[in-house]
């Protein structure tokens, strides 16, 4: 089915009227231009909404065609085809274009922002991390005495005060920061940690 042109025609018979406007609007005639724009207009916006999608974004295009088709009109030849053809596909490269610049314009953005992507922290490797540093707490516990594992572990895993640690071991009180102080030492020494 072939759509009908604003000058009453078919698109398989383009007026000569669409032709002779182009040619004036070659030599600057601006009445022939207004006269090509209200026919040509709604096609392109046509075209270029088809191929964007936006109403908006298709808007700017369509203008930026009918300037394009304005100022290029003297490169119109007619023996390559008819004014609406070449204006159609004006219209259909510039949409083409502009969803190619949006997209490399997205890609920019992509790229950059990977670049400046941090890594996310790593939960597996500081789970593994912590298991093995846990275990070699508790080899190092190991290898305090009875009084030294339970003094530590009371004010550290527990909370508790060197006072509230002598009672809970019925211990003196300087006995128990005694054997904290050796087995804090010892801990030291075995997870081979720096002072």
């Amino acid at each position: 089915m072939t759509r009908p042109l604003p000058f009453g025609r078919t698109a398989d018979h383009e007026p000569a009227d669409l032709a002779d406007a182009m040619d004036k609007v070659a030599h600057g005639d601006k009445q022939a231009f207004s006269a090509l724009y209200d026919a040509l207009a709604p096609l392109v916006f046509g075209i270029v909404l088809k191929v964007l999608r936006d109403r908006a974004q298709s808007e700017e295009v369509a203008q930026e065609v009918m300037i394009d088709l304005w100022r290029q009109a003297a490169r119109y030849r007619s023996e390559a085809g008819s004014v609406t053809t070449w204006a159609a596909t004006i219209a259909h490269r510039r949409a083409v274009d502009r969803v190619r610049s949006a997209q490399a314009a997205a890609d920019r953005e992509q790229a950059q922002a990977a670049r400046e992507h941090r890594p996310a922290f790593d939960e597996v490797s500081e789970q593994v991390e912590t298991r093995l540093e846990s275990e070699q707490v508790r080899r190092c516990l190991r290898g305090l005495t009875e009084l030294q594992r339970q003094a530590v572990t009371l004010a550290y895993y527990r909370g508790l005060t060197y006072r509230e640690v002598a009672e809970a071991l019925r211990t003196p009180l300087p006995t128990v920061k005694t054997r904290m102080r050796d087995g804090l030492i010892r801990l030291r020494d075995c997870m081979g940690v720096t002072a």
